[in-house]
């Protein structure tokens, strides 16, 4: 499960100015055109550390920056997401850029605002371009390790030091470092996994937030990184893309669906509000006033299907996509294979693919041969909808009304989707399924709380 605006997850490919192009004298005209910037939220008059303003940030400042982010990343590429990687305890914790904290202090008047995404999102362009250039600075050749770990040494020293002034060594700066290293090796045709596993044994846990490392500690760890290289720990070649729908259907009957937490055993629950139209009012609604009038649409006609009990498949998703991407007609099952993640997955087609996922769905309804919780049967279909990938676009959200869907059909609704949104799966990752379920389960233990403590 990964949070796809958080930037600790962005590789060297993502981010590499080489790949990537950015023309800085126009990116005032950028931001400012983006459906966020018509949107910037009035930020109340209150105190700092008022539990009013904080709850502000948390909620809709917060959802007002991911969509900017999420606008910012459809027009440059991923790589942009770092404009919010504050300094300290922003945003995300220990990162390069000054210009922006988080929304309780970032967000002021609109003009101001917008000023400070430009600024951070130039200021963090200009520390990758910056990253690009000491990376050039030491062309270095695995297969030439042995005759050159003094140079794979001085380069990692100046890259942990270059990191510590540039953070300031604040709260979760360590986890920056330990990614800029990780890019440097990825760089010069170290394999990514080997790299981490390289970097994690160097640093042994010896970085610590607010402390910035002593010389004999820099130094310590560049040279056991150094002398941990091989020439065989290079990159292999690409080999063709797999099937990840294939490998999702036999990860699936493999995930321990019934350890998902029980949390909908309680029966029905009344919200003091309905977080799914909150989100996308919000969030959608930044982006775009006719997505979100879509989204709304198609959240009315998922509750209502879900109250007449209509049976899930990909019937009922159609006739929600059709709202979700403001179609003329319910959109077709797509006819060619999809891809996703930047064409890391494939999910392949099939003439029984669609019958398939009408199956799958169809295991999301109460009973049946293997009953499992309300948590895991949502968790488990939303995955589906994201791994049959139906639909040529949108595919994201047909899941999160899917489930939203589940959930209704057994009374359900959450106050708050936080952990349910902007977030991606990988197809043939073990623990993202039961990692979904328990955080539904947490949503929906929060949902009861608050419902049932309105003044909490």
């Amino acid at each position: 499960m990964i949070d796809e605006l958080a930037p600790r997850f962005l590789t060297w490919d993502e981010v590499d100015p080489a790949r990537h192009p950015f023309d800085s004298a126009s990116v005032t005209r950028v931001v400012r055109s983006l459906g966020p910037a018509r949107r910037v939220p009035r930020r109340p008059d209150l105190p700092p550390y008022d539990s009013t303003l904080i709850a502000w940030s948390h909620d809709e400042g917060s959802l007002w920056a991911d969509a900017m982010s999420h606008a910012l990343a459809d027009h440059y590429g991923r790589w942009v997401v770092g404009w919010r990687w504050a300094h300290d305890e922003g945003d995300f914790d220990g990162g390069p850029v000054g210009n922006w904290c988080c929304p309780r202090d970032s967000i002021t008047t609109p003009e101001e605002t917008l000023d400070r995404v430009v600024a951070s999102l130039c200021e963090w362009r200009a520390w990758l371009e910056s990253l690009a250039g000491w990376f050039e600075a030491y062309p270095l050749e695995l297969t030439a390790v042995e005759d050159q770990r003094i140079l794979w040494e001085c380069a990692a020293r100046n890259l942990i030091l270059h990191v510590t002034d540039r953070t300031g060594c604040g709260s979760g700066w360590h986890g920056h470092c330990h990614q800029v290293l990780t890019w440097f090796l990825s760089r010069w045709g170290v394999a990514p996994d080997v790299a981490e596993k390289l970097i994690d044994e160097a640093i042994g846990g010896r970085f610590r937030s607010w402390t910035g490392p002593d010389t004999v500690l820099v130094d310590d760890v560049a040279e056991r990184l150094a002398h941990a290289l091989r020439p065989d720990d290079a990159a292999r070649p690409a080999g063709p893309v797999p099937d990840h729908l294939h490998r999702w259907l036999a990860l699936r009957e493999t995930v321990p669906w019934e350890e998902g937490p029980d949390e909908g055993g309680d029966g029905p629950v009344n919200p003091v509000r309905d977080g799914a139209a909150e989100d996308i009012r919000a969030f959608d609604g930044a982006l775009g006033t006719a997505r979100a009038e879509g989204m709304l649409a198609a959240l009315e006609r998922v509750r209502a299907d879900a109250a007449r009990g209509a049976p899930l498949d990909f019937a009922l998703l159609r006739g929600w996509q059709r709202h979700v991407l403001n179609a003329p007609q319910p959109p077709p099952f797509r006819d060619r294979p999809a891809f996703a993640k930047a064409g890391r997955e494939r999910y392949g087609i099939a003439p029984d693919t669609r019958d398939r996922l009408d199956a799958c769905l169809a295991e999301s309804a109460p009973g049946g041969p293997r009953p499992l919780p309300l948590t895991a049967r949502a968790a488990r279909a939303y995955l589906d909808v994201c791994f049959f990938h139906p639909f040529d676009d949108g595919n994201a959200r047909s899941a999160f009304l899917t489930l939203v869907f589940v959930l209704a059909r057994e009374g359900v609704t959450l106050d708050a989707v936080g952990l349910l949104r902007r977030v991606t799966f990988q197809a043939d990752a073990p623990q993202d399924g039961l990692v979904l379920a328990r955080h539904i389960g947490l949503h929906l233990s929060e949902t009861r709380r608050r419902a049932a403590s309105p003044g909490s």
